[in-house]
């Protein structure tokens, strides 16, 4: 049973997740997107790179 509970977690994570993205995307539709919005934006769609620290 813990295989369903988990894949239906699962499915309710992936619907949260697309009910907030619609709701992100009709406030940039009614009030605009801020620069620091596009910031955020573009530096979570950069693929992650290690600092120093953590490569040590």
């Amino acid at each position: 049973m813990t295989t369903s509970r988990n894949h239906q977690g699962a499915h309710g994570i992936g619907q949260a997740e697309e009910q907030l993205n619609n709701q992100i995307e009709a406030a940039v539709e009614i009030q605009g997107e801020s620069e620091i919005d596009r910031n955020i934006n573009q530096a979570a769609r950069q693929p992650y790179k290690a600092t120093k620290e953590e490569t040590e």
